[in-house]
């Protein structure tokens, strides 16, 4: 995985869809942690499903965000309302 000063030098991606795939990072991650500890097993399935389509879109943009780097990831947790 690239650096993600390297990845913005490049400019190969505009920046508002190099931070959308972030949040979509993170919500992914959430719904991870939520699956892990959800007993009700349809429930399970509910989350499952909301995480596999968050994943698609990620896939369908083919974007890569490193998960290292710290910036980027406090930025987004501060701009979402995501506690840290």
């Amino acid at each position: 995985m690239k650096r993600f000063r390297s990845f913005i030098s490049e400019g190969k991606y505009p920046m508002w869809l190099r931070f959308t795939v972030g949040g979509l990072v993170l919500k992914i991650n959430n719904l991870s942690k939520q699956i892990e500890s959800e007993k009700d097993v349809s429930k399970q399935n509910t989350l499952i499903s909301q995480q596999n389509k968050l994943i698609s879109y990620i896939s369908g943009l083919s974007v890569g965000v490193g998960s290292t780097d710290k910036v980027l990831l406090t930025k987004l947790k501060s701009g979402m309302g995501v506690k840290k």
